[in-house]
């Protein structure tokens, strides 16, 4: 036998394909569909599913687990833990009188329903019957959707049919308004009546996540209507004002304001076109055929939510468009203000060049005096000398001797001025 190394991830990645697999469903049959919302996740979800499967006499679930599947006598129990949102199932078997009055939530008990984690996005209450025990379209919209009007297509090829109409009912026992869904089936196994009732739940839930966002783009478009305003009297404050600072503090407020408005809602509106993404994969998934008389799935949902997602798009677009222009204006400002800059300094160096055509000057002129002054103090001690030998004895004339040597002492003292200039430049 060889013996392979093994990435460590390899069964996970491998179980993956598998995870969160559908509830087999067979007719007739109640099932209750619950996604709670949540900010953040330090495993309160999976104790509360643990907690659920103590109270019902269900195997705990593993430790670390995603997603969970237990069964307590005619109850069934899937849980999935995602990234912002946990999903329950519950399947109950037979119908029991009204079946969304009778419903699979009124056998989880309601204390453990007040404690989960989260707050209530979406709740589905779906029923599976055969298609020979259904009425007409209308007896149906009567009986179980207060006669509104129905949005449904036949699904798998027309092996079922699903009927909604997307409205809140009344649920006696939770308190809070639930979509119905029903399904007929008529040639499907368990298994993929289990798949396209869970399609139709994630296509809920996921619409719900989508729309998320809507309420968001619509503030903020108004904050980006402002933002615009105050962005044009700038620009035109651009071309007038000579407060350059101020303007470009002004800038930064507006480019702060804008980071701030991306920051809030960049991850909502990513997220919202991914669960957008999803809505449209899972319909395509149910493979529908119109009913006549009827919206179908897909239609309905390029009426009512590609609207609310392309006001999102738009949000997202016209940040991207306040970006570049806060940018392009920032950009002009600072350049203006780098050539002011460029102005003072220039005006700064031909300022310096002044003063150093001044300052050569003035030292030329302290030259001149330095020589005058020196040759002064040489000659008067050139005069006592000249005394000195005439006390001597020496026939010297002291005045014409101090006459006659001030040129040639100017000169030495000038040559030795210079030669001290340019000993000092060369050491420099």
């Amino acid at each position: 036998m060889i013996s392979l190394s093994l990435h460590p991830l390899r069964t996970e990645l491998n179980d993956e394909a598998h995870a969160r697999p559908s509830l087999p469903v067979a007719a007739p049959a109640r099932l209750t569909s619950l996604t709670f919302f949540f900010e953040r996740d330090s495993g309160e979800q999976l104790a509360a599913v643990s907690a659920l499967a103590a109270r019902l006499g269900m195997d705990a679930p593993p430790a670390g687990a995603t997603h969970y599947v237990g069964r307590a006598g005619e109850l069934t129990v899937s849980w999935s833990r995602h990234t912002e949102f946990v999903n329950y199932i519950f399947g109950l078997d037979g119908t029991g009188g009204d079946p969304f009055v009778q419903n699979a939530l009124t056998h989880i008990p309601d204390d453990w329903l007040e404690t989960v984690p989260g707050q209530m996005l979406a709740g589905v209450h779906a029923l599976i019957i055969d298609a020979g025990a259904a009425g007409q379209l209308d007896q149906m919209a009567a009986r179980w959707f207060s006669a509104h009007d129905l949005i449904g297509a036949d699904l798998a090829d027309g092996n079922a049919m699903a009927l909604t109409d997307l409205r809140l009912h009344d649920d006696a026992y939770a308190g809070v308004g639930f979509v119905r869904y029903v399904m007929l089936n008529r040639d499907m196994s368990a298994r993929q009546a289990g798949r396209m009732l869970g399609r139709l739940f994630e296509i809920e839930t996921y619409r719900m996540l989508a729309l998320l966002a809507l309420p968001l783009a619509k503030q903020q478009i108004r904050e980006l209507d402002l933002l615009g305003v105050a962005l044009r009297d700038a620009t035109r404050r651009l071309r007038a004002t000579d407060e350059e600072a101020a303007l470009l503090a002004d800038l930064a407020v507006l480019s702060a304001q804008l980071e701030d408005a991306v920051s809030a809602s960049q991850y909502r509106f990513s997220a919202a076109s991914a669960y957008y993404e999803l809505v449209g994969r899972r319909i395509g998934e149910l493979r529908e055929s119109r009913i006549a008389g009827l919206q179908p799935f897909r239609e309905f949902m390029e009426r009512r939510l590609a609207p609310a997602m392309a006001t999102c798009e738009t949000a997202t677009r016209r940040q991207e468009r306040l970006s570049t222009r806060l940018q392009r204006a920032t950009a002009l400002m600072r350049t203006r203000i780098e050539v002011g800059l460029q102005q003072q300094n220039q005006q700064l160096l031909q300022s310096m060049d002044r003063r150093a055509e001044l300052q050569l000057r003035l030292q030329e002129t302290v030259e001149g005096l330095s020589v005058g002054v020196l040759t002064y103090y040489a000659v008067g001690l050139f005069a006592y000398a000249a005394k000195a030998v005439k006390a001597a004895g020496w026939h010297v004339n002291p005045e014409l001797a101090t006459g006659l040597a001030i040129v040639p002492i100017a000169a030495c003292v000038w040559f030795g001025v210079q030669f001290a200039k340019r000993r000092l430049l060369h050491d420099d």
